[in-house]
């Protein structure tokens, strides 16, 4: 809302600049205005939303921690081994399950084995207990994500075992279902 004491000023100014005509606009000065407008409002927004996704799965990812590692106790997954992660599947109801591969440096060739136990299924190969096949990993962390299903109440054992050259390590996950 304007004062009067300011629209007194803004007159004055609007009667100074009549003295000194400027150069008309071009049409091509009103598009690239236009462009400019619009190319900075949607980088604001992009870029809010990005912010907004980034913040809400940092959140997720710390609700996930907490969950996981302060309610979720043995008693998630019982008689499974101390020391070995566990996950509680729903009959068939697929559930993506990601495994890190930390290297040291980049393995070229590697060979990736998934064993699944009884009742489980890896999507997109029913049936098949064992799943194989030649990848590389990148030095650091690398994500394997599985998404699995319950067709059995059955659960076990999951063996990821990755092979390169004369090396071998073999990672365990305790899958029950409920």
């Amino acid at each position: 809302m304007q004062t009067e004491a300011t629209d007194k000023q803004d007159r004055e100014i609007q009667a100074l600049l009549k003295d000194y005509p400027g150069p008309a606009a071009t049409a091509a000065f009103y598009d690239q205005a236009l462009a400019r407008a619009t190319h900075e409002g949607s980088r604001r927004l992009r870029n809010r939303w990005i912010m907004t996704g980034f913040g809400s799965a940092v959140a997720a990812g710390l609700a996930l921690w907490f969950v996981g590692g302060f309610l979720l106790t043995d008693a998630v997954v019982p008689d499974a081994e101390p020391g070995i992660p566990g996950i509680v599947m729903t009959l068939e109801e697929p559930r993506t399950v990601n495994l890190v591969f930390a290297s040291a440096t980049a393995l070229e060739s590697a060979l990736l084995t998934i064993t699944l136990p009884d009742g489980i299924e890896l999507a997109g190969f029913p049936g098949q207990r064992e799943v194989a096949w030649q990848t590389s990993l990148n030095e650091g962390k690398n994500l394997l994500p599985l998404k699995l299903v319950a067709v059995s109440p059955v659960g076990g054992e999951l063996l990821a075992r990755l092979e390169h050259k004369d090396r071998g390590r073999t990672f365990r996950l305790r899958v029950d279902v409920s």
